[in-house]
């Protein structure tokens, strides 16, 4: 999969690339990252890519031509990093992995030229309710919740039990050693009854759900054996 990447600060992106999951992914073959400096793409020689706002007002926006120009060396589904978009989400994510190629404009200062939205935007997509000061971290937040979907990046085994992904939050875990200073690992982890506890942490899936994000549930389609659980769950609080 490739994924281009517009911003006016690609030195951001240098660590980004180069550590942990994502230096694997690309290593692999499985992952490019392509950044793209706005300013490559500028008219003059101050390499300008920003202008004040018609109509007035505090701020900058990014100009369209650049961008458009940017962007004729791309292909596929154009994202842009707003908090006008849609919320960022692991359907969405799971979505994004199954494209060839994206493109995400990082969006800085009061945003960019609306005629680049109009045009060649696909979609807008936003990380949270808050604001940072440009699109570089939600462009790499969901590279990031992309690439780690991608065939050979991460064991599939291990994606499937993450927070989300199957709409719960994840179950509690555990490592080495069993017992710190009186804190003890729950027993029926050191057990060795695989069945146990793959219906243990299931329970405790649904129980952090239940009570930390009870939204998640609303219309959720309950197997028989999550519903005996989340009624034990219930009786036991």
């Amino acid at each position: 999969m490739k994924i281009n990447i517009l911003t006016l600060f690609p030195a951001m992106f240098a660590g980004f690339k180069g550590e942990s999951i994502i230096k694997r992914a690309i290593n692999s073959g499985s992952l490019e990252i392509n950044i793209i400096d706005i300013r490559d793409y500028t008219f003059d020689k101050h390499n300008t890519a920003d202008d004040t706002p018609f109509g007035g007002g505090a701020g900058m926006v990014l100009k369209a031509e650049p961008i458009f120009r940017a962007l004729e060396n791309t292909s596929g589904k154009v994202i842009y990093t707003s908090p006008q978009g849609v919320t960022l989400n692991q359907n969405l994510s799971n979505d994004l992995s199954a494209e060839e190629e994206i493109t995400i404009i990082a969006g800085h200062y009061e945003g960019i030229d609306e005629r680049v939205i109009e045009e060649k935007v696909d979609l807008e997509v936003s990380i949270g309710d808050f604001v940072l000061t440009g699109g570089e971290l939600p462009a790499m937040v969901i590279a990031d919740s992309i690439a780690r979907l991608l065939p050979g990046v991460i064991k599939k085994d291990s994606y499937e039990q993450d927070s989300f992904y199957n709409g719960l939050l994840d179950h509690p875990h555990y490592t080495r050693p069993a017992e710190i200073d009186g804190l003890k690992v729950p027993e029926i982890l050191l057990s060795g009854h695989h069945k146990n506890i793959e219906l243990w942490r299931k329970k405790e899936s649904l129980k952090r759900t239940y009570l930390r994000r009870p939204d998640l549930l609303e219309g959720r389609e309950f197997t028989k054996e999550e519903k005996k659980l989340l009624k034990e769950i219930v009786e036991e609080l």
